[in-house]
């Protein structure tokens, strides 16, 4: 008996060995496929693997390294690929935690490309991976893309997410969305977090929640417009993004505000979906999201597109729909239900009185969005409903919004600009850059109206007899003209810093600034806004009596569009401690000539202590690229 069990144990160990030494052995078979194939250099891989080459010299965008199988994976991806091929036939990791389970696309890939025996393969169950797939599924994919909002500086050059859909018979609320973005501490503050976000201080990870919540936030908490671009992916592709995305769940990047951020990790995504498309190499220095939208048309990815807009950009059109008499009954309405028993509510048509009713519970809803709840807004939103609910159903209320201009057929966000000029009596030529974004006076077509937001904008002058000089460089210069009415009172503001030249004292004198202010705005006659501002400035200018100089001043003007140009009439002036004075009047006008080419003519008279008169006048070609 002892024999027979020896020999038992014996012919088992027989047969384990020589299957451990065949499994080593095709193995070992594999990995010189691999290399035969040079697969480590094809473009699904590197795509995987989130590598950017730059001269040969290979690195990860991935920072985490739970991501990597070989301890040089970040930098070497034929090491990451043979050590891959190692992880999948391990048998000492079990589980959720084997490689089959952890890296699902690259599993699959590889598996296609070296036609690999299943039978050979380690029996895996991957629990985790089946549970998640079961919430994650997707039969088509849209790129989501929420408009500026200068309120927040994550997103005032806007935002972009994918949104993924079930295969079918399904609603978009219930849909996924899948958002790239920085893991932020909450308590650090907005000049920490500008900072953070510039130098790549926040890692960033992907994070999949149901898409009513990101409705809810763009659309009901911060008032944005949504733009939602589905995308012609077949199945095959969407498999594949969908399985990368597991291997991504929890996964750190790096984080940068301009280049590496919501948009470029998104584009990535879509790299792996479809390898033959390049969509990231463009963006070097940046990558604007509604520039990341351009890019994956322009790649014919794009099947078609749906606006949704937001709720105060409907209550906004529906006011404008409606006589003024009625604009009062709707305010009446949402702070007193017994406005509909008024004789001016009730002698209107049953459809007049339901539109209004409609508006004033909209409008209520839109003032307490944000708010906790309140007893007597809640039953003043019932007294609403109920009011609304004794009308005819069929009773139709609600004018169809007309769809605006896409957000990607606006012009591009880099300008360039040549030009001539004459200042303090000398001509010049001038040259300027402007890495992004938008000006007031730009063309109108795709962007928000009385929004301006400029980064790096520089403006060189080659003076007659003198040197070539830097006139401007404007850092940051964001201005925000919301215009107020009766129903919305927002604040007006602008924010700017930067390098200029002033006349101060006789001596043309570049000097460093940090200027802001807030103010109002107010709609005035066709598409045309008045707005004025209290502003406040510091100045480093040698030429003042200190080494920054505070000072106070004023913006106020009128912003005029037209159907081809837009006109800009201001009048601004700051005053110092040491009681230097400015004042000024500026006319700028700029003539589109089409999409990305315009020219602006600018012209500026300027007033100063001792009678002290000059002027600036030019004309620039524009072309924004």
């Amino acid at each position: 008996m002892l024999i027979r069990c020896s020999f038992l144990l014996f012919f088992i160990l027989s047969i384990s060995t020589v299957a451990h030494s065949s499994n080593n052995d095709y193995l070992k078979q594999l990995r010189q496929q691999a290399t035969d194939k040079n697969l480590w250099q094809q473009r699904e891989w590197l795509n995987l693997l989130h590598y950017k080459d730059g001269n040969g010299n290979y690195k990860s965008r991935v920072v985490d390294d739970a991501f990597f199988n070989a301890s040089d994976g970040k930098t070497s991806p034929e090491s990451e690929l043979i050590h891959t091929l190692d992880a999948f036939y391990k048998t000492s990791t079990k589980g959720d935690q084997h490689a089959q389970c952890r890296f699902i696309a690259r599993f699959n890939w590889l598996k296609d490309k070296l036609a690999i025996n299943p039978a050979s393969l380690p029996e895996v169950t991957c629990a985790d991976y089946e549970e998640w797939r079961k919430t994650n599924q997707a039969g088509s994919v849209s790129l989501i893309f929420p408009a500026y909002h200068l309120n927040s500086p994550s997103s005032m050059f806007g935002h972009t997410l994918l949104r993924l859909d079930p295969p079918e018979n399904h609603t978009e609320w219930l849909s996924l969305a899948v958002n790239f973005g920085a893991n932020v501490d909450n308590n650090d503050n907005s000049i920490i977090y500008a900072f953070r976000g510039l130098a790549g201080g926040y890692p960033g990870t992907f994070v999949a929640q149901p898409y009513y919540k990101k409705i809810q936030e763009y659309d009901r908490i911060e008032h944005r417009d949504i733009w939602e671009y589905k995308l012609n992916l077949t199945p095959e592709e969407i498999e594949l993004m969908v399985t990368h995305l597991w291997e991504l769940k929890d996964i750190k990047f790096d984080y940068y505000y301009f280049d590496e951020n919501c948009s470029y990790r998104l584009l990535e995504l879509l790299e792996v979906a479809r390898p033959g498309v390049d969509l990231t190499d463009e963006f070097i220095v940046s990558a604007i999201p509604v520039d990341t939208v351009r890019a994956v048309e322009n790649a014919h990815m794009i099947e078609s597109f749906a606006y949704r807009p937001a709720q105060a950009t409907e209550i906004h059109f529906e006011l404008e729909q409606i006589p003024d008499q009625h604009r009062d009954l709707v305010k009446q309405l949402s702070e007193d239900i017994k406005t509909s028993e008024s004789e001016a509510f009730a002698r209107l048509p049953d459809i007049q009185q339901k539109r209004i009713t409609d508006l004033a519970y909209k409008y209520l809803r839109y003032q307490n969005t944000a708010k906790s709840r309140d007893p007597v807004i809640a039953r003043r939103s019932y007294q609403l409903l109920q009011k609304l609910s004794s009308y005819p159903a069929d009773l139709d209320v609600k004018p169809s919004i007309p769809v605006p201009a896409p957000p990607e057929k606006g012009h591009n966000s880099k300008r360039l600009t040549t030009g001539a000029g004459k200042r303090l009596g000398s001509k010049y030529a001038e040259l300027g850059l402007k890495m992004s974004f938008h000006d007031l006076e730009d063309n109108k077509t795709g962007f928000l109206r009385g929004a301006s937001i400029n980064i790096g904008n520089l403006q060189i002058r080659a003076v007659e007899n003198e040197s070539v000089m830097l006139y401007r460089l404007d850092l940051i210069d964001i201005f925000s003209l919301t215009p107020r009415t009766a129903f919305f009172d927002p604040l007006s503001w602008r924010i700017y810093t930067g390098f200029e030249r002033q006349l101060t004292k006789g001596v043309d004198q570049l000097g460093y600034h940090v200027t802001g202010g807030s103010g109002g705005s107010w709609s005035v006659f066709g598409d045309s806004q008045f707005y004025t501002l209290a502003t406040a400035r510091l100045e480093a200018n040698r030429q003042l009596d200190h080494t920054i100089e505070p000072g106070v001043g004023f913006i106020t003007g009128l912003l005029s569009h037209f159907s081809t140009n837009t006109v800009r009439l201001e009048v601004s002036g700051e005053h110092f401690t040491d009681n230097t004075y400015r004042l000024r009047a500026r006319y700028i006008q700029n003539f589109v000539i089409n999409t990305n080419n315009s020219i602006k003519f600018f012209a500026k008279y300027e007033w100063q202590e001792n009678d002290v008169v000059f002027s600036d006048i030019n004309l620039n070609y524009q072309y924004y690229f």
